[in-house]
């Protein structure tokens, strides 16, 4: 069927029907001309395929299936054939299910750890969430299933998100907010977008002709169809208008009259409507064509969730306690150890059959266990603590699982802050005290504050590690496997100490954006401030060195592409997998940037004593800050640091280059232009350096008669001195400095 074709046919009453949903996941289907009803569902980590009522909070019963990690377990593997692993077993699933689009991946940016959502979102690093979103969407779509990236956009809090306003300023919006969506449309070329609920500068992003059409179509050329977060709709016409196609959910009574009514009036365009149902259409379409006839073995789907969950895991500390080995008589201890907390709460819900703890992987081995603490109470029990104690005493390693119960993140409410329940530190506390060799396993999808982290031997971060979780942390523990994880994103040492801690969650619904691009460690390191782990942060049973860094050219244009390689090696006796971060740092700026910021990342695995060359490509985006006043990226000329680290503060090796920009940014000359701004000109520097070399000042001679620093502070002030205060001082007349800014503006 040709879509153009079926549109001529179709009526204005079918076409604004097309842009409603048939149901609570369903699309319409238009029978008098054979187009199909297809369906979507939740599950960026898991299929949440509801058969019978459908709800968007997870609350009605869906198919029974297998539980992969979450997003945030997922960006920690820093492994983007992680993400392509998920998606192709996802989208095999799918097949089976008859599901034409999965709802997911979330790609909104962790602007604070509150967010109750945290757990389904990537990173605090655009970079990070792009990547791993890419990689995701491109398998999931060659298994023929749709991904529908969401929420577009800065939808980074649940408090008020369906009426809330998100308040950014340009160059945020386009640094830190936007650049994991358009990875996703240019590399990953999802086919679908999800609207988000909020505001973005006082316009809902459903109607908000800036974000889904300016920006989403014709910037980044985005040839797919967007939907709306489900019942996210305000106005249906101004939507359409803006550039939203489908209206989700739907039923009996979304039969599009109101759309019809606001062409009929003259409030919408028939061409408005006409490419909203042609987008619905290909989507349709192309669900049909792509359609396969699938079987689905879902214990091999858990053994991906179990190797994917390995590669996820962090190992925050070690003291040379693990990994443990197998005649050790090991205690294990926490409620997480028997039934374990392997997902988040609300719409990404997984129904799982039967989920594997760590008790029940180490069967066999050498162990005992205690219950220490109760989930669903934050309160000391003397008596579990007391047991928990004297297992203990009687282990040479006492492995203790905590973490974040469900109640403290889910979707739909913010954390109200960022410490585990107070009866799990006390039992950590009180078995550290009795075994020195205390290993803490955590899990959960958000930053913990971890007021006993000087008093265990190790920390092995599990996230939210899908169904399988227990068997992977076993794997782990024993090192039948190597933990290669890093942070995706900052702990910090307490709640306070974040950007957005005075302007999260905002006031009324608004909430503004005042930290700016200062994220995560692109604040943290510019404030050089403690931090209980940096972003990139995380420890192997190996060690890795980083040699030889070398860059293909000692100069270039943003025009070209710069080639960095290093040689990465295996310095341990262990198999592992190393992580090759990639940071540029602008080595003098006239705009506030941070320190450095994360340019790519690969994931190589070596063999004891063995070397690999890792290569890199940066383009003019690896250098460039985004500048409202040219509404592009624009690349300053100078100095840049080519670093690869282990983390955002642990640099290994750096090089630097010489970028020159192509662009020139205009601005206008006035009398109150300053010297200093005139440096930034190309003729006005050349004026700047001839008056300079006039001696408009006598330097020797203020210099010999005010003291140490004064050729400093003469420089500063002559700098910060406007060019109309030349005619003040006698260097030029009326006359000539109205010629000059008239030169200099042509």
């Amino acid at each position: 069927m040709d879509t153009k074709e079926i549109l001529k046919n179709l009526t204005l009453e079918e076409k604004a029907a097309l842009c409603s949903g048939r149901d609570f996941w369903k699309t319409k289907a238009i029978d008098r001309l054979g187009i199909p009803s297809v369906m979507m569902c939740d599950g960026p980590h898991g299929l949440r395929k509801q058969e019978g009522e459908g709800d968007h909070l997870g609350i009605n019963e869906s198919i029974p299936t297998v539980c992969y990690p979450s997003a945030s377990a997922l960006a920690s593997s820093f492994d983007r054939e992680v993400m392509t692993k998920l998606g192709h077993a996802l989208g095999r699933e799918c097949q089976a299910e008859d599901v034409a689009m999965l709802l997911g991946p979330g790609m909104n940016i962790k602007r604070s750890p509150l967010c109750g959502r945290n757990f389904e979102y990537f990173s605090e690093d655009p970079k990070v969430a792009g990547e791993m979103g890419a990689a995701y969407i491109q398998a999931l779509q060659s298994e023929g299933i749709a991904a529908c990236v969401k929420h577009f956009a800065c939808n980074n809090q649940e408090t008020m998100r369906m009426t809330g306003d998100s308040r950014v300023d340009e160059r945020t919006l386009h640094e830190i907010y936007l650049p994991a969506f358009e990875t996703a449309v240019k590399k990953g070329k999802t086919r679908g977008i999800m609207s988000a609920y909020n505001g973005v500068n006082g316009s809902f992003c459903t109607e908000n002709k800036t974000l889904l059409t300016d920006i989403l179509r014709d910037k980044w050329g985005y040839e797919g169809f967007v939907v709306t977060d489900w019942g996210a709709i305000k106005d249906r016409a101004a939507s359409v208008a803006a550039g939203l196609d489908l209206e989700m959910p739907g039923g009996p009574n979304a039969t599009g009259e109101e759309l019809v009514k606001a062409v009929r009036e003259g409030k919408l365009s028939e061409e408005a409507l006409n490419r909203s149902a042609e987008n619905v259409l290909n989507f349709i379409l192309a669900s049909i064509a792509n359609k396969k006839t699938e079987t689905i073995d879902r214990d091999a789907c858990r053994a991906v969730s179990r190797e994917i969950s390995e590669e996820c895991a962090v190992l925050l500390k070690n003291n040379g306690v693990l990994p443990l080995k197998e005649e050790q008589k090991v205690a294990l201890i926490g409620e997480f150890a028997k039934t374990p907390r392997f997902q988040g709460g609300g719409s990404s819900h997984i129904n799982v059959p039967y989920s594997v703890s760590a008790l029940e992987a180490a069967e066999g081995k050498n162990i005992i266990f205690a219950q220490g603490y109760d989930t669903h109470s934050d309160t000391d029990s003397d008596k579990l603590i007391e047991e928990a104690v004297i297992a203990a005493e009687k282990a040479d390693v006492a492995v203790i699982f905590a973490g974040l119960p469900d109640a403290y993140e889910t979707e739909g409410a913010d954390r109200d802050h960022m410490r585990m329940p107070e009866n799990q530190n006390e039992l950590i506390r009180a078995v550290a005290k009795i075994n020195p060799n205390t290993v803490v396993v955590l899990h959960g999808g958000s930053v913990m504050e971890l007021p006993w982290l000087n008093e265990v031997s190790a920390v092995l971060l599990m996230h939210l590690g899908g169904d399988q979780v227990g068997a992977a942390t076993v794997d782990l523990l024993y090192g039948e496997k190597n933990p290669s994880g890093h942070l995706a994103e900052t702990w910090s040492v307490r709640l306070e100490d974040n950007p957005s801690y005075l302007n999260f969650p905002g006031e009324e619904g608004v909430v503004n954006y005042a930290e700016g691009i200062f994220v995560g460690y692109r604040y943290y390191d510019k404030k050089k401030m403690d931090v209980t782990f940096p972003f990139g942060y995380g420890l192997s049973y190996t060690t890795f060195a980083y040699e030889n860094l070398r860059v293909d050219k000692e100069s270039l244009t943003d025009q070209d592409t710069l080639i960095v390689t290093v040689d990465v090696k295996n310095t341990g006796d262990r198999t592992g997998k190393a992580l090759v971060q990639l940071y540029v740092r602008d080595v003098e700026s006239t705009v506030r940037r941070p320190v450095r910021e994360l340019r790519d990342f690969a994931k190589v695995e070596l063999a004891p004593g063995e070397m690999k060359t890792v290569s890199f490509a940066l383009d003019k985006r690896a250098f460039a800050y985004y500048e409202p006043k040219c509404k592009d990226w624009f690349v300053e000329s100078g100095e840049f640091a080519i670093e690869i680290g282990d983390s955002s503060r642990n640099i290994l090796a750096d090089r630097t280059v010489q970028v020159e920009g192509t662009t020139v940014l205009s601005f206008e000359i006035t009398a109150n232009t300053t010297i200093g701004q005139l440096m930034k000109h190309p003729k006005g520097s050349v004026f700047v350096r001839q008056m300079l070399g006039s001696r408009m000042v006598a330097h020797e001679d203020m210099s010999s008669s005010m003291g140490e620093g004064a050729e400093r502070m003469i420089q500063k002030m002559m700098f910060e001195t406007p060019i109309g205060s030349l005619v003040s001082y006698g260097r030029m007349s009326a006359e000539q400095l109205k010629s000059l800014i008239e030169q200099l503006n042509n």
